[in-house]
């Protein structure tokens, strides 16, 4: 597992910065994460309490048709998952995790307060329809621009918020620290757990105030608690590790580029010992360790080639001729993360059709648990989420002490191998919810409505797989992404969400066009789902999943982890131990 190699020399600098590092780090660990959680679980309980029940809100409040309203729904999915990008931009180049949290947390906050007036104003929503018929007004273009402007707020937020608070609870811990040594895959494992018990109040108690109480309540609810988480975090200011940004990250993968391509006609070293190191150069974005060099995308070693027109100028390079081998290998870590990335974005398209098609489904079954009482269409995803958390304590508690004992990770197994179960369990999902379909539309042609709880086998399936490719896909991204860019690899995690709501919303609509017969009918209809072929619109997900798992087999039997020369410091030594770790095996 570790392999011992030569010590390199560490300069003074950066034994005094390595030094200073460790002394910040004696504030951080788990006291912090009720802080940091409670931001994070009130934006979760806003967003989730507001998009699971959305459908139901474009619909019957702003009369939009049904696809229209889902394309609404998984674009401004999309977008929340897409803006991270810039939140991490600036919290890994200029303000800082803590600042951008805050920042965002109040574009947050004035969204859905704007989202509540305009559920509680009646001149923001259309007339009600007319009693006894089907003729609606839809909502016209200054109130879908209220609705518009809102969720932008509220994407902008989550934008801020979703990249910064993962990475900036990992920060609280230091696994060389003997007294920190809380390991990461546990730090997920417990954030997802939380963001579940978040979601699991929004998709019932939230959604059944919507429901029998009133909008009003339903956005308000959410809109107060996100004003007390943003009180929260901020008070926790005292106790928080802080990690100054580096600068930004981007410049460094930008100029790397460009170093290897103004070099791209030098021959290469046949020792990689030859490339360019500059150990106080690189010490602010290597306090966990060096990046080793690796035999991939050698193009890019180039750029690390010291020229005869560089050797005036190693101790202060020019970064647009010059880079080390660091630099350039955290280039290479990220391309070699890129086609992990996209194997994730079909599973998303999957699972964004339980906030759309499924909840359409739900309506049109017999809900009832008592005479009196039928469970919220909305809530059905209360299914999800219990088997999400069910499935992430049983991983966490049994399932890793267990596969330990055979494999020796202290992880249980990869999170490669767990992000491969996620996806086999995501294409049952989609099958047997097509089978379901099919049962529901036999039962209405029938004139019977059959029990919702048919829903249940899909929507659970959908949390297992959550619970497994997820987390997995979390872990991966922290873990293989460099040090100084954590903010920068979670908004990869949340592109690859944006992206696959994306996909969902090009499928439906390229579905919805091409599936059109001369007499109108259509795979997925506006207004009767009876009347469509909604089974064929799961089995065509279920198809493009299996060809997806087929190409992520492919990428990670040939993913090549980052190997990384790590301090560790052991008990009563005040000595560094260098080791090889190829990060994510151990």
């Amino acid at each position: 597992m570790h392999k011992q190699v030569k010590p390199y020399n560490i300069s003074k600098m950066e034994q005094e910065d390595h030094s200073s590092h460790v002394k910040r780090i004696k504030k951080g660990g788990l006291l912090t994460l009720p802080f940091i959680f409670a931001n994070d679980a009130c934006e979760k309980l806003a967003v989730v309490g507001f998009s699971t029940n959305m459908i139901s809100y474009l619909t019957t409040q702003l009369h939009l048709p049904l696809t229209k309203a889902a394309n609404t729904i998984t674009n401004f999915n999309g977008t929340a998952s897409l803006t991270p990008l810039l939140g991490a931009f600036l919290a890994d180049s200029y303000a800082g995790k803590f600042w951008t949290i805050t920042l965002a947390s109040l574009f947050y906050q004035i969204g859905m307060i704007s989202l509540t007036l305009s559920a509680v104003l009646p001149q923001l929503r259309p007339s009600p329809c007319e009693e006894g018929t089907e003729v609606c007004q839809e909502a016209d273009s200054g109130q879908l621009a209220v609705l518009y402007g809102s969720l932008l707020l509220g994407a902008l937020g989550a934008g801020g918020i979703r990249p910064c608070v993962v990475a900036f609870g990992g920060d609280q811990f230091d696994e060389s620290d003997p007294e920190q040594g809380t390991k990461t895959w546990t730090y997920f494992n417990w954030y997802y757990f939380v963001m579940g018990t978040a979601t699991l109040v929004a998709v019932t108690v939230i959604v059944y105030i919507q429901d029998n109480v009133g909008w009003g309540w339903g956005l308000g609810i959410p809109t107060i608690a996100m004003l007390l988480s943003i009180i929260t975090f901020v008070v926790g200011y005292p106790l928080y590790r802080h990690l100054d940004p580096d600068g930004s990250p981007f410049t460094r993968l930008v100029q790397v580029g460009v170093a290897a391509f103004r070099k791209r006609k030098l021959q290469h070293v046949a020792d990689s010992t030859l490339l360019y190191q500059n150990h106080e150069l690189d010490a602010s974005i290597s306090l966990e360790g060096k990046l080793l060099h690796s035999q991939q995308f050698k193009f890019l070693d180039k750029a690390a080639i010291v020229s005869e027109e560089d050797k005036n100028e190693v101790k202060k390079p020019n970064l647009w001729r010059l880079n080390t081998v660091h630099r350039v290998e955290e280039l290479k870590s990220l391309i070699r993360m890129v086609p992990i990335w996209a194997s994730g974005i079909l599973l998303i398209t999957a699972y964004a059709q339980q906030s759309t098609f499924s909840l359409q489904q739900a309506k049109t079954m017999d809900r009832h648990i008592t005479p009196t009482f039928q469970i919220p269409a909305g809530s059905m995803a209360v299914f999800t989420i219990l088997t999400m958390l069910t499935t992430t304590a049983f991983y966490d508690r049994i399932f890793i002490p267990v596969a330990r004992r055979f494999t020796g990770l202290d992880r249980g197994i990869s999170f490669l191998h767990r992000m491969g179960i996620g996806f086999v369990i995501s294409i049952l999902a989609t099958l047997i919810a097509g089978l379901v379909e099919m049962k529901r539309k036999g039962g209405a042609a029938a004139g019977e409505a059959i029990s919702v709880f048919w829903l249940v086998p899909q929507y659970s399936l959908h949390g297992m797989a959550e619970a497994f490719m997820s987390i997995g896909h979390l872990e991966f991204f922290y873990d293989q992404a460099p040090e100084s860019m954590r903010s920068t690899s979670m908004a990869l995690f949340w592109t690859s969400i944006a992206a696959g709501n994306y996909v969902s919303t090009l499928l439906v609509s390229l579905v919805h066009r091409f599936s059109r017969k001369p007499d109108g009918s259509n795979w997925l209809p506006d207004h009767n789902l009876n009347k469509g072929k909604l089974e064929y619109f799961y089995w065509l997900i279920t198809l493009l999943q299996i060809v997806n798992f087929a190409y992520y087999l492919c990428c990670a039997k040939a993913y090549v982890y980052k190997p990384i020369q790590v301090h560790t410091k052991e008990d009563g030594d005040s000595s560094d131990e260098n080791q090889i770790e190829l990060a994510g095996k151990i």
